[in-house]
C-alpha cells in the first residue's frame, strides 16, 4: 500500500499540468456582434472560450480556422475548447449572421 501511495504522489509532481486550470475567455454575443471582437490568447497554451449569448436568438461559433462549430442559444452559455496554437490569428464568425457576426482569435 505505502509503496502505491508513493507512485501515485510520484506521477501527480511529474505531471503538474493534471492540476493547471485552462484560462477562460469571455466572449459575448450581442445585437448578433461579438463583444469584444477580437481576444488574445497565450501561444501554445490550451484555452478556452465561454460564449455568452445575449441575444434572444439562437447563433452559431464557427471557425474553419479552429475547427469549430457550436450552436449558441439566445440566453444561453457555451465553452468551446481550442488549442494549444501556434501565434497568428485565427477568424471565427456567427454564422446565422454572418454579416455582423465576425471575429478574431489572436495568438502570440
Amino acid at each position: 500500500m505505502r509503496k502505491s501511495f508513493g507512485l501515485l504522489l510520484l506521477a501527480l509532481l511529474l505531471a503538474p499540468e493534471v492540476w493547471a486550470e485552462t484560462p477562460e475567455i469571455p466572449l459575448v454575443i450581442k445585437d448578433h456582434r461579438f463583444e469584444p471582437a477580437t481576444v488574445k490568447v497565450p501561444a501554445n497554451t490550451k484555452v478556452m472560450l465561454v460564449v455568452e449569448n445575449r441575444d434572444a436568438t439562437p447563433e452559431e461559433f464557427e471557425s474553419h480556422d479552429l475547427h469549430r462549430e457550436k450552436v449558441i442559444a439566445g440566453g444561453k452559455t457555451a465553452k468551446i475548447a481550442v488549442g494549444p496554437l501556434k501565434p497568428g490569428t485565427y477568424k471565427f464568425f456567427g454564422e446565422f449572421h454572418e454579416d455582423t457576426a465576425q471575429g478574431a482569435v489572436v495568438v502570440e
